[in-house]
């Protein structure tokens, strides 16, 4: 029968071993004393009775000639050898087996003690597995003790626990963050809803109208990026090549009025680059980065965008308002914004960003970003 535990299953093992070693040591005792004991006693008995001889060797020549008398104390001498070789090696085994015994008994102990010894880290591992829920993700194992697989083994612990618990905190403030955002179009709908039938002015109606429609257009907007941000998330499905130098131009083009409308002048230096990813994602990608440093540009500022064959990098730098260092990070969290959300027309829900980075790791890359001196950022994409 197999043993039920990984602990009764190792103190086998060791056990096993332990005894298989105790019965090769007492063989090889066993075998040691047993070859030339017989010699070994007669030539000691030859010593202890003057004129003694030993039994002659199966090498030894016979003797000449031996008188009867002489025959006759040969053969009780050799008898007596016999029966002392005999009883010294039965009194060796015997001795033998009773410390087998007891260091059998003994290795079963000490196997059982060192198996829960090697096992204890794994049983902190399991305690703090089954204590983890929603609520208490900041528990660690935080295993003492030299480096090793099971210290190692503990610290990968920690460290998975530690990327769940950054994950879910993520999903929370998301979850919450996506609720405040839908929030307020539906009291503004619901507002302007309220407004229109008790106020029977057709202007008043117009302009409602015109509200609820610029409202829906926005809640549509949001919940196109949530989506989009939950797909870039799972990974990408599929890949092609992609002609990234291409796509940034096209993009370009798509925001020259825009920019026009703004007095915001746009240049790019492009060189020629493919990558191996979605080409739906990536042109999400360079739209949301160019759309933003659009949306986050002063009158008459500048847009600068290139794209680096050996660093295989897409960079994008507008002017724009400062930018504090310490809070260029968060500006890559769902629903980020810089200064304090107004609901204007045309103001972005703060997923810009956070989609770049989000559709940067699905391809194996990465999105960093850093202020410029002189108000605005320089955001930089790096694709493999």
């Amino acid at each position: 029968m197999i043993p039920a535990t990984e602990r009764a299953r190792l103190t086998a093992l060791y056990g096993g071993l332990l005894l298989l070693a105790g019965c090769v040591l007492v063989a090889v005792i066993y075998v040691f004393v047993q070859y030339g004991l017989d010699n070994r006693i007669g030539s000691a008995f030859t010593g202890a009775v003057p004129g003694g001889r030993t039994s002659p060797s199966p090498s030894a020549s016979p003797p000449a000639e031996l008188v009867p008398s002489e025959q006759a104390g040969e053969h009780a001498r050799t008898q007596v050898v016999q029966v002392v070789a005999a009883t010294t090696l039965s009194r060796l085994l015997t001795v033998s087996g009773i410390a087998l015994a007891v260091f059998a008994v003994l290795s079963l102990f000490l196997a059982w003690w060192m198996a829960g010894r090697v096992l204890r880290p794994v049983g902190l591992i399991t305690a703090t597995a089954r204590k983890l829920s929603g609520e208490n993700l900041h528990q660690r194992i935080d295993l003492k003790g030299p480096p090793g697989e099971l210290k190692q083994l503990a610290d990968t612990f920690d460290q998975m626990l530690g990327r769940i618990e950054q994950l879910v905190g993520a999903q929370r403030r998301f979850a919450a963050n996506a609720a405040h955002e839908l929030r307020t179009p539906l009291a503004v709908q619901r507002a302007a809803a309220e407004i229109g039938l008790v106020d029977p002015d057709r202007e008043r109606i117009r302009w409602i109208r015109d509200e609820l429609l610029q409202v829906a257009d926005s809640s549509e907007h949001l919940i196109e990026s949530l989506l989009l941000l939950a797909a870039s998330d799972q990974g990408l499905e599929r890949r092609e090549p992609v002609a990234l130098d291409e796509s940034v131009n096209a993009v370009v083009d798509e925001h020259r009025a825009q920019a026009r409308e703004r007095g915001i002048t746009v240049t790019t230096a492009l060189e020629p680059l493919t990558v191996e990813g979605d080409p739906v994602l990536l042109t999400h990608l360079i739209r949301n980065l160019i759309g933003n440093a659009l949306r986050y540009n002063h009158r008459d500022g500048t847009l600068h965008v290139t794209l680096g064959e050996a660093g295989r990098t897409l960079r994008v730098t507008n002017t724009g308002p400062a930018v504090p260092p310490d809070a260029v990070a968060d500006l890559f969290e769902p629903f980020r914004h810089l200064n304090e959300r107004r609901h204007a027309p045309g103001e972005g829900a703060g997923l810009g960003l956070a989609l770049v980075a989000s559709i940067a790791r699905a391809h194996s890359g990465g999105a960093t970003a850093e202020a410029n001196p002189g108000g605005g950022l320089t955001v930089t994409v790096r694709l493999p």
